[in-house]
């Protein structure tokens, strides 16, 4: 499984690329606080998988508050045959405290 960490997002970030976020927490929580991308509450995932914005070749960056929903759906994108799915480690929990 491919991951990215909270340090290595931020520079990313930083460094301006254009990013294909997936997030997969429920839509209250996204609109709470989010850093971008398309929501799609990961419960909702596998009936949907048809509305997912990008290409199933496209690198996608999964995710949610701490890194497990996202695992999740990063198996049912696989299995979807998305090829190039990424996890947020530790999820924007990680990058919150990277940033105190």
């Amino acid at each position: 499984m491919f991951q990215i960490d909270a340090a290595t997002l931020q520079q990313r970030i930083h460094n301006g690329e254009t990013l294909n976020l997936l997030d997969v927490r429920e839509a209250i929580e996204y609109h709470t606080f989010n850093i971008g991308g398309q929501n799609m509450p990961v419960g909702k995932l596998k009936q949907n998988i048809n509305s997912i914005f990008y290409n199933k070749t496209d690198e996608i960056i999964v995710i949610c508050s701490a890194g497990i929903r996202s695992e999740t759906a990063l198996a049912i994108l696989a299995e979807a045959g998305f090829t190039h799915v990424v996890n947020f480690k530790g999820g924007l929990k990680a990058l919150q405290k990277l940033n105190r």
